[in-house]
């Protein structure tokens, strides 16, 4: 179907979950009626977020199946309805058209309504009658499907296009993942003067130290269980300071009162949170944004009493938070750690992501591999000089390139072509870590051969 395509079919195809236990399908479902004020997508990438991985599996509670999963969606509208150009919306929404490349977050909509505190005030995330771009219902009834799927349908005032210069596998992941950490930065002033510490540098957290470094923060501290991801924490993502909450019995009270602000993207029960509050300074603030399945841990009234400090959250972002975002992301050049993965490979790399195995973030890929080759992408926050590869900016000031060429058995490449040659090269380069030849742990290629849906 061309990219032009002003109408299209009310049957789509994608990755559909049918309970918590079964693998997902390729299948047809129904999307949402088509709205004057809707727009369709032709999706071309959509990231992993652990969010995905909690509705499958019913974890924050029962799931609306069968569901689509998937709200990092990145893809080509191929049509626009009769009332977009009319929407009370700030100008990107309303100016979109058919062959603009725009991106869809973790919200498609909210009540919109003048006497809506939220909505009025530019929170629409915050809106009462909040709808998520999957496993939701939006006010007709109709049910609301995610990216793991050909087409996405829904508000145009909740897809915003995406800069130039952002390329889109890596532009995915900022619209759920990016945003859930950028948010609480701009909202609680980090910037110069501030010293910033990020808790869990994952797939939310790396991208927290990138955004902490774009705004300009005197310090940004990782914050981890072990030390295994010191190297990438500090020579990769630019940390200043790594502290290890597992193998440094005295780091609560090494590093008390060192810090303006804490994001915890960590979702899990039996975090140390009170010690976590010892690192605040006076009127410290500390935002939870991973969303743990169980309760947060019991906290004593004297954690906050002592020095004042805020212990509050934050849910995803606005779309003001949005553009702003990709705003900084394409001038500073932030750009998530990214794994390519084939969409037609969704049950495995959820599987992957499910174990902690994605350095940092998963990106599905629906029709981004059509040549036979790839190169890793260099994916560092704030570049200080052009890489003689792709003319992309890299942070390698303590790190020279090492780039190299290593040729991969065809046998290590999963869902190779049956035409492809008995061997694939690629080039690798600057990155700190060792590659991991099976996994492409960093910033690798897990599939070379054309992605399309089969």
């Amino acid at each position: 179907m061309s990219p032009t395509t002003t109408s299209t079919s009310d049957t789509f195809k994608g990755w559909v979950a049918h309970n918590a236990t079964s693998p997902l399908t390729f299948t047809t479902f129904t999307p949402k009626p088509f709205k004057a004020t809707d727009i369709e997508v032709s999706v071309s990438h959509c990231g992993i977020c652990g969010t995905d991985i909690h509705t499958l599996r019913s974890g924050w509670g029962p799931a609306d199946y069968p569901c689509v999963v998937g709200h990092e969606i990145i893809g080509t509208v191929v049509r626009v309805g009769s009332g977009v150009s009319t929407l009370a919306s700030p100008a990107a929404s309303w100016e979109i058209r058919v062959g603009d490349r725009v991106g869809i977050g973790a919200q498609s909509m909210s009540c919109l309504r003048a006497d809506c505190e939220a909505c009025a005030d530019g929170q629409e995330n915050y809106c009462p009658r909040i709808t998520g771009t999957y496993n939701a219902r939006y006010g007709d009834k109709s049910k609301a499907y995610g990216g793991f799927a050909e087409r996405w349908r829904g508000p145009a005032h909740f897809a915003f296009r995406i800069p130039d210069s952002l390329p889109s596998a890596e532009a995915a992941p900022l619209l759920c993942g990016g945003v859930t950490v950028f948010a609480p930065l701009r909202k609680y002033g980090a910037g110069p003067g501030k010293s910033v510490g990020i808790v869990g540098i994952g797939g939310l957290g790396h991208l927290g130290i990138l955004f902490a470094r774009a705004l300009g923060c005197d310090r940004v501290v990782a914050i981890s269980r072990t030390l295994s991801k010191k190297k990438d924490a500090i020579e990769g993502l630019g940390a200043d300071a790594f502290i290890t909450t597992d193998e440094d019995k005295n780091w609560a009270r090494a590093h008390s009162r060192s810090l303006d602000l804490i994001i915890c993207t960590v979702d899990a029960a039996d975090m140390p949170l009170t010690q976590y509050l010892r690192l605040l300074k006076v009127d410290g603030t500390f935002v939870q944004v991973g969303a743990p399945e169980k309760p947060l841990p019991q906290l004593t009234a004297w954690s906050l009493i002592q020095k004042g400090v805020k212990v509050t959250g934050s849910n995803i972002g606005s779309p003001e938070d949005i553009r702003q975002m990709l705003r900084l992301a394409a001038e500073k050049r932030v750009l998530p750690w990214i794994q390519k993965r084939p969409m037609e490979d969704v049950n495995a790399t959820l599987a992957d992501m499910d174990a902690g195995k994605a350095r940092y973030r998963y990106n599905r890929t629906v029709s981004d591999f059509n040549s036979r080759n790839c190169r890793i992408r260099r994916t560092c926050s704030v570049g200080n000089r052009i890489s003689e590869l792709d003319n992309r900016p890299i942070r390698n000031a303590e790190h020279p390139a090492a780039r190299r060429t290593r040729t991969l058995r065809r046998q290590h490449i999963h869902g190779a072509g049956k035409d492809s040659p008995p061997s694939q090269r690629i080039e690798i380069g600057n990155h700190p870590g060792e590659l991991d030849d099976q996994a492409f742990r960093y910033r690798g290629c897990s599939q070379l051969s054309d992605a399309g849906f089969r």
